[in-house]
């Protein structure tokens, strides 16, 4: 019987295995750098135990007291929204909008257009003058997201275009906004924000403004922001105080789960203007309708009734008085939506 042959010795200087190669020194750069890197690591770490929430974008500071008042949804003479969905998946719809009789606006007519998925939303519009505008919204991650909004119109001044980008971390908000930026002389409106959660119901914030009208004209201004939420998220607090004397304070709370109340402070105390405004307002959600109601220190009585007959009929009545210019203004509205597609195709049971 032969005797096993085994193989010869491997030879340090000419053996390729990984083993016997010898290590490339580190650069120069990354052990500078490395110190940088292991600091940031373990702040970030430190800085995650907190489990601190985010705070929201700067736009939003004030999105439950804007949702409860009727500013943004007050209107007089009347309205009609007829609404077409097309598709559930990706969501396409149709709009068509008639405003007559207002006592502030001119009869207009209006058509527009929504496409939405998962990643993108996708907005226009024309009036019957012509004048279009467009939004779109780009997520490239769950909190990273860049908006563009575009108007284009025939009044000399009035086109304008809104470049923007809102990232999300854990316990921050950040955004950039450019407003009709010119890259040649740098002229336009440029905005900036960090929103930051300092404990789990107090986030702090500062929001900077710098326009450049013209190449030879520019003004920089910074505001100040502060947030408080309570740990249920029943009642938010929030305050905005720019240099110039101006002061914004907002508190909303919700009273039950279909009664919400808000009020909102503004002060102007310049050297050359004294003013504040005080509103309070109040919005009730029924079973088929919402009723919003609403008091200011500038004599303004106003009130809101949507009333759902159906979940595609909606009925609106909208009124004011002024009791210091002694004037009022009605509204009526409706909302009328319709589809094309079966209930199977729009997520409902089948009907048997």
């Amino acid at each position: 019987m032969a005797s096993p042959t085994f193989p010869p010795a491997k030879d340090a200087s000419t053996d390729p295995s990984p083993s016997s190669v010898p290590q490339a020194p580190k650069s120069s750069y990354t052990s500078a750098l490395s110190p940088l890197t292991s600091a940031f690591s373990r702040f970030s770490q430190w800085r995650k135990s907190f489990d601190l929430p985010n705070p929201g974008t700067v736009e939003n500071l004030q999105k439950e007291v804007k949702s409860t008042h009727l500013t943004n949804f007050m209107f007089d003479g009347a309205r009609a929204d007829l609404t077409k969905s097309l598709s559930m998946n990706p969501a396409f719809q149709v709009t068509h909008s008639f405003i007559l009789g207002s006592q502030v606006s001119t009869p207009s007519y209006n058509f527009g257009a929504v496409f939405a998925n998962n990643d993108m939303f996708l907005q226009g519009s024309v009036d019957h003058e012509g004048n279009v505008s467009a939004r779109m919204n780009q997520g490239w991650a769950e909190n990273s997201i860049t908006k563009i909004q575009t108007q284009i119109s025939s009044q000399a001044g009035h086109s304008m275009i809104q470049l923007e980008h809102d990232y999300q971390g854990q316990d921050y908000s950040l955004n950039a906004k450019a407003v009709n930026p010119w890259p040649a002389d740098l002229t336009g409106i440029y905005i900036g924000s960090y929103f930051q959660s300092v404990t789990k119901n107090l986030a702090l914030g500062v929001e900077t403004l710098y326009q450049r009208p013209t190449p030879d004209m520019s003004d920089f201004t910074t505001s100040y922001l502060a947030k408080i939420t309570s740990d249920d998220k029943n009642w938010i607090a929030t305050a905005q105080v720019q240099p110039s004397g101006i002061l914004q304070a907002t508190y909303w709370q919700k009273l039950h789960e279909k009664v919400e109340v808000a009020a909102d402070l503004q002060l102007m105390a310049s050297p050359q203007r004294r003013d504040a405004i005080a509103t309070l307002g109040a919005k009730y959600d029924l079973r088929m309708s919402t009723f919003r109601a609403q008091l200011d220190s500038t004599g303004k009585v106003s009130a809101l009734l949507e009333q759902r007959f159906a979940p595609t009929f909606a009925f609106l009545v909208a009124g004011e008085i002024d009791h210091f210019k002694n004037a009022a203004k009605v509204g009526v509205g409706v909302m009328i939506e319709s589809s094309t597609l079966t209930p199977e195709e729009m997520g409902m049971p089948p009907q048997h």
